[in-house]
């Protein structure tokens, strides 16, 4: 049955259940004149719908690549390689209120790139999730209540390329197309249980989230997966290894995972424990084609770090005295407040950890009194009813 909140052009789309469903009429903006539209009808606009692609699967770092719009029933794709002054466009979307899908990482973009900082968010992800939906993927979501399959080959499309592919722009259209009429549907069924301030504050959550941008480098980054294991030789070799990684990655402009996996790098950290030579440590690699010819470097690398005094590494931050173990009181609590907390989610049908995450559980085991600090409103609202709390 079609929704009645559907825009017109989606009732067009809708009861064709296709693999690659298509709309007509975005428009591309790659050259400075074509600005002043997208600009004018963002201006004009109650809400603008909004999504972002980047290269952060192909480049070292990540760059905003395009812009999706929907904004007054039109799509406008903005090329953000091409030279355009965006800086006219982000003073405006700032005043308006934006719809948008899975935010975080485009929120955390944006900060970085120009200080952004949204007024007002409808986050169609996390109002699937207040909802219990099992299936929070915007593809998932348009299949469920739309019936429209999209292609999902651009997930992993490398958007700095240009030109851009048509069917890559149909993609990123489709991306905005649906957010107005899936929004409205969310919008009913939250209003129906009662939880549409749960996304408000969950959106202004996410907002505030936003403005910290990406963690910057820390000096321990290279404390990888079971970097911890590791004995004084084997923490020496991945330091040395895990900073070669990097820069063989800023140099070929490309993701460190595509250099080599952590997985990778801690087997030879490991190997190095257990004594073994340069030449051993170095027979268990496989760089692939691509990358044969790093492997000397590496091998320098991998010198360098069986040479390197252990106490030279870089050391830990002091534990926050937030932070110190917790107790086998606290840790009893903290296990009965799991335990209601489940109980809860599980009457209301959401994910336990949209209540209270484990951190967020010890803080709380520590300093029950804290309940209002830790939490969202609504969620301290919910976990107040727990019995370990009350007793």
């Amino acid at each position: 049955m079609i929704s009645r909140f559907l825009p017109h052009p989606v009732r067009r789309l809708f009861g064709v259940k296709t693999q690659h469903a298509r709309i007509s009429g975005h428009r591309l903006i790659d050259q400075p004149g074509q600005l002043p539209p997208l600009l004018a009808a963002i201006d004009q606009a109650g809400e603008v719908v909004m999504d972002t692609e980047a290269d952060n699967m192909y480049r070292f770092r990540v760059r905003v690549c395009l812009l999706q719009f929907y904004v007054n029933g039109e799509v406008f794709l903005a090329d953000a390689l091409a030279p355009l002054d965006l800086g006219l466009l982000w003073p405006r979307l700032a005043k308006k209120h934006l719809v948008m899908h899975g935010s975080d990482f485009d929120l955390r973009l944006l900060h970085d790139l120009c200080g952004f900082r949204a007024k007002s968010l409808f986050d169609t992800m996390l109002a699937a999730q207040l909802l219990g939906n099992g299936r929070i993927g915007l593809a998932s979501l348009i299949d469920d209540n739309f019936g429209v399959k999209l292609d999902k080959d651009g997930q992993k499309a490398n958007w700095s390329r240009r030109p851009i592919t048509q069917r890559l722009l149909d993609y990123a259209a489709l991306d905005v197309w649906y957010l107005p009429a899936l929004r409205d549907i969310l919008t009913r069924e939250l209003r129906r249980l009662g939880r549409l301030d749960w996304l408000e504050q969950q959106c202004r959550a996410q907002i505030e989230a936003g403005t910290t941008g990406f963690s910057p480098p820390d000096e321990n980054d290279w404390r990888i997966g079971r970097s911890e294991r590791l004995r004084a030789r084997g923490q020496g070799v991945l330091h040395a290894i895990w900073h070669w990684r990097q820069e063989q990655a800023q140099r070929l402009d490309t993701p460190p995972f595509k250099v080599c996996s952590n997985e990778l790098l801690v087997r030879l950290a490991a190997a190095a424990d257990e004594g073994d030579s340069e030449e051993s440590i170095l027979k268990t690699v496989n760089l692939g084609k691509r990358h044969a010819r790093l492997i000397g470097s590496l091998a320098a690398a991998v010198r360098q770090g069986l040479k390197r005094d252990p106490r030279t590494l870089p050391r830990r931050a002091g534990r926050d005295p937030n932070h110190a173990p917790l107790t086998r009181a606290e840790i009893d609590l903290l296990d009965r407040i799991k335990e209601d907390r489940d109980k809860i989610a599980a009457r209301i049908s959401i994910d336990p950890t949209l209540i209270a995450n484990r951190s967020q559980l010890a803080q709380i085991a520590r300093s029950p009194r804290m309940l209002g600090d830790v939490l969202l409103p609504w969620q301290a609202s919910l976990l107040a009813e727990a019995p370990s709390l009350k007793a």
